[in-house]
């Protein structure tokens, strides 16, 4: 499962939704969803987009966390 840490980035630099689309260009339903983490796939651009604004490294904006369905196997 791949972890997505914007709401925790988002509120250590006490920014908004509507701050980071607006500043970015990127979709606000987008980052929404990143931000509740319901989305189910997202655009190396839109990844590009927050890495660069955030200034940050993609591994500190998304975690992959193994599943334990899967490491029952």
């Amino acid at each position: 499962m791949i972890k997505c840490h914007l709401s925790r980035l988002l509120g250590e630099r006490k920014l908004k939704i509507t701050d980071v689309a607006r500043d970015t260009g990127i979709n606000r339903g987008t980052i929404t969803r990143l931000y509740h983490e319901t989305a189910s796939r997202v655009e190396l651009e839109v990844v590009d987009g927050l890495c660069r604004y955030l200034d940050c490294q993609v591994g500190e904006l998304f975690e992959f966390i193994e599943d334990e369905a899967f490491t029952d196997r």
